[in-house]
């Protein structure tokens, strides 16, 4: 929706909060975020409307796209009928809040991230800082990564306008339509998830397009790990197009590593990389278990400390004394190092590890080995309990169109390609797998349907023995 970013702006230029949230989610959801904000007022369609209708009457609830507003509401063209003088804007500091995104809550439930003007200011300066200064409108950025999200809030709301850039909106992924937008618009930059670099790579839909046409300079992969064999691929397959790996979090305003830093001595990371440590940021690496600091290229909790960093959870102060010590470093949760020349790796997220007989199995790993296959299109891995093993990394995996693929060769294939105890022990083969609106694979979601499928069989099975 275009008309997004000139909402958003507009709340934050009047000293309110801005609250993005998933058209997608369960109306009870939906309800039980905007109580716990606090919300005063919902700006929506009429599309999305139905979903909030049981408590619009306690909010004053704005509609966008139509000029005859379902009974009690207002269409938002009030807003555009206003001028300055019917306004009086409040002065505004930098610990002001400005934003209340919701955590994804794929390891646990969603928590509002309190966000400030500071904040918000601290990331784009050190994330941007080393742009060269463009012409207005030479930029062109694809809007398709949700803006209710951090990622499309500061990654492209925010950093378009920095740095006098263009978007183009679009409302979801459908591979021939993002193709064409590309084309049509000549967009230059893309910030995306690896879930449509896997449909890019893999789709023969892409292969009917004159990829010539394409202005596109660079890509951003970042909320989800890119898998090294994934990224060959993108790269053979469009060699003009430079990949940026990112790593950021929620509870650190987006962006907290970039893989490319032009004023960098070597210009841009080691792939497979998350990325240097931009300017005005702290970074170190802990045992998880005993808090204490350690050497490069050892593994442990990645800590991060800087102007970036939330004020904490709404309403959650346990939840924010957990993430947030005593000495301003935010504790993300994620496992990786740092080498000798400054590059960061992340492995996985701590409580994503599988135990397998007390070894950590990294899930990321094996779905990186798993879709390096040409018949598989998709994959997830995720823990089962087991009596003898504790915990055993499964695979839900997606075919290939007309693959004959059994479950014993991709148990081989895994097998031949890492250590004996990251072996995958389970294969089903599914139609789908769970994703967040950023790409991230859900995976108590993928675990509970899965748990669910094995009780199945294992019924099924019972009752044909009798």
């Amino acid at each position: 929706m275009a008309e997004y970013p000139i909402l958003v702006f507009g709340i934050l230029s009047a000293g309110g909060v801005f609250m993005g949230a998933n058209t997608s989610s369960h109306p009870d959801e939906l309800e039980k975020q905007i109580k716990h904000s606090e919300a005063k007022i919902v700006i929506t369609d009429t599309l999305s409307f139905p979903k909030i209708k049981n408590i619009a009457q306690q909010l004053q609830v704005l509609i966008v796209d139509t000029d005859t507003p379902p009974e009690g509401t207002k269409s938002s063209n009030i807003l555009f009928e206003c001028n300055e003088a019917d306004v009086a804007f409040p002065k505004i500091s930098e610990d002001d809040l400005c934003a209340l995104p919701f955590s994804s809550g794929t390891t646990g439930l969603s928590k509002g991230v309190m966000i400030t003007h500071g904040n918000l200011i601290a990331n784009l300066c050190s994330t941007l800082f080393d742009l060269d200064n463009a012409k207005p409108g030479e930029n062109v950025t694809l809007g398709l990564m949700p803006f209710f999200h951090i990622y499309g809030f500061t990654g492209i709301c925010c950093s378009a306008l920095r740095t006098k850039g263009k978007v183009v909106t679009l409302a979801r992924f459908e591979l021939c339509q993002f193709l064409d937008v590309l084309i049509k618009h000549e967009v230059t930059f893309a910030p995306i998830v690896p879930p449509i670099v896997l449909a890019l790579v893999k789709s023969p839909v892409v292969d009917s397009y004159d990829l010539s046409k394409l202005k596109l300079q660079g890509i951003m992969s970042a909320a989800a790990p890119l898998a090294p064999d994934l990224r060959r691929s993108f790269e053979e397959k469009f060699p003009q197009v430079m990949i940026q790996e990112a790593y950021g979090l929620t509870e650190h305003s987006c962006i907290t590593l970039s893989h490319c830093a032009p004023r960098h001595p070597r210009g841009i990371a080691k792939k497979g990389s998350v990325g240097f440590i931009l300017p005005n940021l702290e970074v170190k690496f802990v045992d998880p278990a005993t808090g204490k600091s350690l050497h490069r290229n050892s593994l442990g909790e990645l800590c991060v400390r800087s102007k970036c960093v939330t004020k904490g959870y709404y309403k959650n102060p346990k939840a924010t004394n957990d993430t947030i010590d005593e000495h301003g470093w935010l504790h993300t949760g994620d496992v990786g190092y740092i080498d000798d020349d400054g590059d960061i790796f992340i492995v996985e997220r701590i409580k994503e590890l599988i135990k397998y007989k007390g070894f950590q199995v990294p899930p990321a790993e094996l779905e990186a080995v798993l879709i390096s296959h040409p018949e598989i299109r998709d994959a997830a891995v995720v823990p089962i309990p087991n009596e003898e093993a504790g915990e055993i990394p499964a695979a839900c995996v997606i075919l290939t169109p007309g693959s004959i693929l059994t479950k014993d060769e991709v148990l081989k294939f895994v097998a031949s390609k890492v250590a004996s105890y990251k072996k995958i022990r389970m294969v089903e083969f599914v139609d789908t797998i769970p994703k967040s609106s950023a790409g991230k694979i859900l995976r108590r979601n993928v675990k509970d349907d899965l748990l669910k499928r094995l009780h199945q069989n294992s019924l099924t099975n019972n009752n044909s023995m009798n």
